[in-house]
């Protein structure tokens, strides 16, 4: 259980003893995946935004639960526990696409301002002059990426002709080390965590220092189409969020330094177009936040 599941989980407890009663309201259960990885930290800031969203709504929905699944499982398998009819996962959140809005319900609120769609490679060290020579879209396709097996990402660089290795996301900077690709493009928010963690292990493998490669790739969470109620709900704190503040502030705190750290306005931006963006996503998901 992460930290901010125990903290919500705790505030349940006591809410229970110090807040009114509120007669014939279930108490909202809100089970999230686990992660693909144990201790997976890279969505702690989703994970905060969720259970704060609950938090916010209390006096209106009463109380409720904000908690992890009870197993680590590959991204596959969560999409598939959360379709079925009696599922113990009832949110994720995934980037958006038309398929993953036909089969969940989604909203379309952007939990990382789109700045999801900015990715900074992790690459062998020897290897950084060879990136400074790529230039155009046309120059990526002289590179191989790694990525997870089934990320909506693997789609986009497919289209623009980028050959993509996948495999399990553990597995990935291993490849890199290995020389099974040329780069590992990371999410702002996740690539310095990543770097630290496997830095001893993999001393060849840096940050690469002058390409920003962007997509529109709004980050959204999605409900099973029958979790109106929770959905209903998740909703509504998110809105509250927005206009006090709430939701600036877990961003700033979780993605500021990165911004800063990796010197995005600095690098030279590559753009991709994303095909499978849907043709109703609110522009407000898309110029949230831009480097430039």
């Amino acid at each position: 259980m992460t930290a901010f599941s125990q903290f919500f989980a705790i505030g349940l407890s006591l809410g229970a003893l110090s807040m009114p009663s509120y007669a014939g309201t279930a108490v909202s259960k809100v089970v999230y995946p686990m992660g693909e990885i144990p201790n997976d930290t890279r969505f702690n800031d989703v994970i905060e935004i969720l259970c704060l969203a609950l938090e916010k709504t209390r006096a209106r929905y009463g109380d409720y639960e904000c908690l992890p699944s009870s197993g680590v499982m590959p991204k596959k398998r969560f999409l598939q526990e959360l379709e079925q009819s009696n599922h113990e996962i009832n949110v994720i959140w995934n980037p958006t696409s038309e398929e993953m809005e036909r089969r969940f319900a989604p909203i379309r609120i952007s939990l990382r301002k789109d700045l999801l769609g900015y990715r900074v490679a992790l690459i062998l060290r020897q290897n950084q002059a060879k990136i400074d020579s790529v230039k155009t879209r046309q120059d990526l396709k002289k590179l191989s990426f790694g990525q997870g097996a089934g990320w909506i990402d693997n789609v986009i660089y497919q289209a623009h002709d980028i050959n993509v290795v996948q495999a399990q996301y553990s597995q990935l900077i291993k490849m890199l080390s290995a020389k099974r690709f040329d780069m590992f493009p990371r999410g702002v928010g996740e690539i310095l965590a990543e770097y630290e963690s496997n830095a001893k292990d993999n001393p060849d493998v840096v940050i690469e220092k002058n390409l920003l490669i962007y997509y529109p790739f709004p980050y959204y969470f999605f409900f099973n189409r029958e979790d109106k109620a929770i959905r209903e709900r998740v909703e509504a704190g998110l809105r509250m969020m927005q206009k006090d503040g709430s939701f600036d502030a877990i961003f700033n705190k979780y993605h500021q330094s990165s911004i800063e750290k990796l010197n995005l306005k600095e690098r030279r931006i590559i753009r991709l177009d994303n095909p499978l963006l849907p043709k109703n996503t609110p522009p407000d998901a898309l110029r949230s936040w831009s480097v430039k």
